[in-house]
């Protein structure tokens, strides 16, 4: 017979959930892209954070964080999509509240834009193909900078 040791197999805190387990960071995903707002969600949920909702393009991401301003934490934003790209949608949130936490999504040879995007008042970028750490790395930096 084997003792059984009550020590949890992982026992660090997900990185999604707030300090003093106040419950999870909430996320609004903006991204044409159904894989990548797939993959970005999995990255996240898998850490704890909630993804309140989704848009698939900027002109309804600019009117979901409206509709939700006072629950998202931070929104990933996609920076070429239809309808509106992610720099006029960037633009309109910040002009709507200027204290949103904004992270730009590229590809890579967008370094002029994301430039343009930091300088107008983006905390961060990350740049696809997705690197789990990396998106949690920087999401993480810029929540903890509240």
């Amino acid at each position: 017979m084997v003792a059984k040791l009550d020590i949890p197999i992982n026992s660090k805190a997900p990185l999604g959930v707030r300090p003093g387990g106040e419950g999870p960071y909430k996320v609004l995903i903006v991204d044409d892209s159904m894989f990548i707002a797939k993959q970005l969600g999995q990255i996240l949920t898998s850490e704890g954070f909630e993804v309140i909702d989704t848009a698939p393009n900027g002109a309804e991401g600019v009117e979901k964080y409206k509709a939700r301003s006072k629950e998202v934490d931070i929104v990933t934003m996609d920076i070429t999509m239809p309808v509106m790209d992610g720099v006029s949608a960037l633009e309109k949130i910040l002009e709507f509240d200027k204290e949103a936490k904004i992270i730009m999504v590229s590809a890579l040879g967008k370094e002029d834009v994301v430039k343009k995007c930091l300088m107008l008042g983006a905390k961060s970028y990350i740049v696809k193909p997705l690197d789990r750490q990396k998106v949690l790395d920087r999401i993480v930096s810029i929540l903890s900078k509240e």
